[in-house]
């Protein structure tokens, strides 16, 4: 008679007594040293350590250590079971290895989870069938041969909806675009919210607007945010023929480069494009600042052209007229105590201009040119403080003064902007030192607008501190 210690089963069950306890000691602290890590393969050990690893020993104990049949019910049931959970291991591992660590803008991070979600239902509809065929005996090309041929038949009927849905994937592969870009599409110009496996999302500004992506895989589109960093928006604006060049180039770099919108540290550039035509190069801080930049740029320069007497889209201004100057003149002859034969002169020297909605007037750290009087109005007055930003000092209405530090040739020490749409009277330098020869008692009155501008500028600073 065989002895206990002989039998063949023994050795497998002490092995399997002994080596699952110390195998799931060895896979706990394999998955808890991954987990601290934040590893992906954290899952596929659990996998193995949960599941794996106790149906294994269970089919050892079943086969070797009673020596059941491995037809029996409870083999194939078991089998079936460690099989299924083996092809589970096998996906996870496999997600865990190559996607979950891809690398950003790697091929593998592109791949649409659609494409993942398909291929991991045809490999789990491969396996289940080997693990039928091979353990039950089950005849699964009969299954197969009907897949195949109900997949022939719907593909046919449905071949143009498939086809756009499959480019519409690609396209979602490509990433031609990312969620935040602003792009500029035959139907919509905006910025990128939503991309889904159907539709891509873009908010216009006004509303949004929804593009199926088999329509951007066929279309051609502009991705306004690639290259990251600067974006350089042109504007081409049209001027008299018989404006100088130099004069239009000037006017509209000047304006650019006033815009809140550009890019830090950067200048705009304009060329003649010929027929009248100038484009200016405006870099902005995003592609995103397009719309509000360009309307900006447009609002000012049909102010600025007309300050400098050129001819935006070859219009004149007849705004300045003589009834509008003597009517000014009129407004200041008590602030500048003037008689007829000083508005005679100064309706010779002075001009009216108009400035745009938050157009810059004057601009700190200069020293003024002219002597600007408000005739219609508000102006906002600020200053820098010690760290760079501007703080509000104070604002003009109708009958106040700026740039009165023109007269002392000092630099001014505040900016000023305008509130809404604003005309001025504006004095040149040398006119305004000779009428204040002419009426001495002018120099006491702009002495004082000086020091109550001092005075403002203190104690705003002093309130911003």
């Amino acid at each position: 008679m065989t002895s206990t210690w002989d039998a063949s089963w023994f050795a497998w069950a002490i092995g399997v007594a002994i080596g699952l306890p110390i195998a799931l000691v060895i896979l706990t602290e394999v998955r808890a040293a991954l987990q601290r890590r934040g590893s992906s393969l954290a899952l596929p050990v659990s996998v193995v350590r949960n599941y794996l690893l106790p149906l294994g020993a269970l089919l050892l104990v079943l086969l070797k250590a009673t020596e059941i049949s491995a037809h029996a019910t409870p083999i194939r049931i078991v089998s079936t079971a460690f099989g299924f959970v083996l092809l589970l291991l096998a996906l996870s591992g496999l997600n865990a290895t190559l996607f979950q660590g891809a690398p950003e803008g790697s091929w593998r991070k592109r791949i649409p989870s659609i494409f993942l979600d398909v291929a991991r239902f045809v490999v789990i509809a491969i396996g289940l069938a080997l693990i039928l065929s091979y353990i039950w005996g089950a005849n699964v090309g009969g299954m197969f041969t009907a897949l195949g041929v109900t997949s022939i038949v719907l593909g046919l009927a449905l071949q143009n909806s498939f086809g756009q849905i499959i480019s519409g994937l690609f396209l979602l592969f490509e990433q031609p675009f990312r969620i935040g870009d602003w792009v500029d599409t035959p139907s919509a110009q905006g910025r990128v919210v939503e991309v889904n496996w159907r539709a891509t999302h873009i908010d216009t500004g006004s509303g949004l607007q929804i593009i199926p992506n088999s329509v951007l895989a066929l279309a051609s589109f502009n991705n306004l945010s690639r290259p990251a960093g600067q974006h350089v928006m042109p504007v081409v604006v049209q001027f008299g023929f018989d404006d100088p060049p130099n004069d239009v180039c000037e006017v509209l770099e000047k304006v650019a480069n006033s815009l809140p919108q550009l890019a830090p540290g950067a200048t705009s550039a304009c060329v003649a494009v010929g027929e009248g035509k100038y484009r200016t190069s405006i870099p902005l801080t995003s592609a995103g600042e397009r719309s509000p930049a360009k309307a900006t740029f447009l609002h000012w320069i049909w102010y600025a052209s007309r300050r400098a007497g050129l001819h935006l889209d070859d219009a004149d201004d007849h705004f300045t007229t003589p009834t509008r100057m003597t009517t000014a003149l009129r407004l200041f002859t008590p602030t500048l105590h003037l008689d007829d034969d000083d508005r005679r002169v100064l309706s010779a020297v002075a001009r009216l201009a108009r400035y745009g909605a938050d157009e810059t007037i004057q601009a700190p750290g200069h020293i003024p040119t002219r002597v600007t009087f408000i005739v219609t109005g508000h102006i906002r007055v600020a200053t820098l403080d010690a760290h760079g930003a501007m703080v509000d000092v104070r604002t003009l209405r109708e009958g106040d003064l700026i740039g009165a530090s023109a007269l002392t040739d000092e630099p001014s020490t505040t900016a000023a902007y305008a509130v809404g749409e604003v005309t001025v009277l504006q004095i040149q330098r040398r006119d305004m030192k000779e009428l204040i020869l002419r009426k001495p008692l002018l120099a006491h009155e702009f002495g004082r607008v000086i020091e109550e501008f001092d005075d403002d500028v203190r104690r705003a600073l002093g309130m911003a501190q």
